[in-house]
């Protein structure tokens, strides 16, 4: 069968480059293709493959060019998308170490590099999950069993019902998974801290009267601005407080130097949440929740049944809400030694750069661009008309969103093919979009 695979997957990528980018598609044209009465006996699988090729090419989303501008989506570095493919053809279940030895040594390995590029503790521990909402999920489920035992209360034993209260507090332009984080693990939604004009916290907004979960952003999703990290860790220090950081997109500037003053104080937060498949442009679904205390992130996480042998050895189900699950280490292994310290450090410079070019030349161009662009975010504003043409024409594609009442349309420089062409091609389709009927 990697025949066929190769076939596609070779024709597919071959013509990325100039394939138009998030046309929209009726969900009819694609049923067409593909909703077949199911047949009683089986099928060629090499034939399932081509129908099912034909079947979703109009639906497929170019977002692994480098003019797919979404949702802070990364492309798929080479080495990462081969050794994913190879997950697949492993298909080894990646939850403990008797289930892949190999899943487990690797999601080790690539667990100290990440603590590595990312400047934090060597100690700290590393949960491969499905992307920032499980990572926020699984950090703010520690946090919530450490902090309440500092009120003196024991999750594991008794639950939540009749539990002290617990503060959890976040800046009023926290991103919305963490919103549902706190909705998964039982507790109300934070308290909300006033922001600046770009969206970051107000340290000195901050009152902490005891031990509470204090969440802060490392990349406003519309801005890409960073909470004053060194401040916030301070207060919670003195408070007895956990200062977890949603760092979805930003916390991989502290790989880049130039761009590492962004995260001051990082790592002395308690927690942190990132996404693989975002700037480390792995293939979907790569997320960290990274955990400075081990003990207490596997005490929240583990499992324990009969037939779960204990073992010395790395347990995957210790750091993640999953048991059995898809080997997500090995891509981010490859992507790590692919690139190396200053392979990473060049991607995270040159998408920087990518949304500095764009801000100038939408500028230039007259569109007037809402945010001080110091990352791989750049807002402009724009009516939703405007970016309906600018996914209707297919050069780009970006989504849309409202800042301070504003309609606007959201650029986010992830992925690593992107070039300066890409960047004046995309600007001029923005610009005409912009101005046009």
């Amino acid at each position: 069968m990697l025949d066929p695979v190769f076939r596609h997957a070779d024709a597919y990528l071959a013509g990325l480059d100039d394939r138009p980018v998030g046309l929209p598609v009726e969900p009819e044209l694609l049923r067409a293709g593909l909703a077949h009465s199911l047949q009683d006996e089986p099928m060629d699988a090499g034939a399932v493959l081509d129908e099912l090729v034909a079947g979703v090419d109009p639906g497929l989303v170019a977002s692994a060019g480098p003019r797919y501008f979404g949702f802070v989506t990364g492309q798929a570095l080479p080495a990462a998308r081969g050794a994913d493919m190879l997950a697949a053809v492993w298909d080894q279940n990646a939850f403990s170490y008797v289930s892949s030895p190999a899943a487990a040594v690797v999601e080790e390995i690539a667990e100290r590099w990440v603590l590595d590029v990312l400047g934090l503790p060597s100690t700290a521990s590393v949960g491969f999950v499905t992307g920032a909402q499980m990572a926020n999920a699984t950090c703010l489920a520690v946090a919530r069993n450490v902090v309440l035992a500092r009120l003196g209360w024991d999750v594991a034993r008794d639950g939540l019902i009749g539990a002290p209260p617990l503060r959890v507090i976040a800046g009023a332009e926290a991103h919305a998974t963490i919103f549902s984080a706190l909705r998964f693990i039982g507790l109300a939604p934070p308290e909300l801290l006033a922001v600046d004009d770009q969206g970051a916290i107000d340290a000195g907004a901050l009152a902490l009267d005891g031990p509470a979960i204090v969440c802060a952003q490392a990349g406003n999703v519309n801005t890409g601005a960073f909470d004053p990290l060194e401040p916030l860790a301070a207060a919670c220090r003195e408070a007895g407080a956990w200062l977890h950081v949603d760092g979805a997109f930003g916390l991989w500037a502290a790989a880049s130097p130039s761009r590492r003053r962004l995260v001051a104080g990082l790592s002395d937060a308690d927690s942190w949440a990132a996404d693989a498949h975002k700037w480390l442009n792995v293939p979907y679904d790569s997320g960290l929740a990274i955990v400075a205390d081990r003990e207490a992130h596997r005490a929240a996480m583990g499992l324990t049944a009969a037939y779960l042998v204990p073992s010395d050895h790395r347990q995957n189900y210790d750091y993640t809400p999953e048991a059995s699950r898809r080997a997500r280490g090995f891509a981010v292994y490859a992507a790590l030694r692919s690139l190396g310290r200053s392979g990473l450090a060049e991607l995270i410079d040159r998408c920087c750069d990518h949304a500095a070019r764009f801000a100038v030349l939408l500028r230039e161009g007259g569109a007037e661009v809402l945010n001080e662009v110091s990352l791989n975010q750049v807002l402009v504003a724009a009516a939703p008309e405007a970016v309906a043409r600018v996914q209707a024409d297919g050069t780009c594609w970006l989504g849309g969103t409202v800042w301070r009442g504003r309609p606007a349309m959201r650029i986010s420089v992830s992925g690593y093919g992107t070039t300066d062409d890409d960047v004046d091609r995309s600007a001029a389709a923005i610009l005409a979009a912009i101005t046009g009927p």
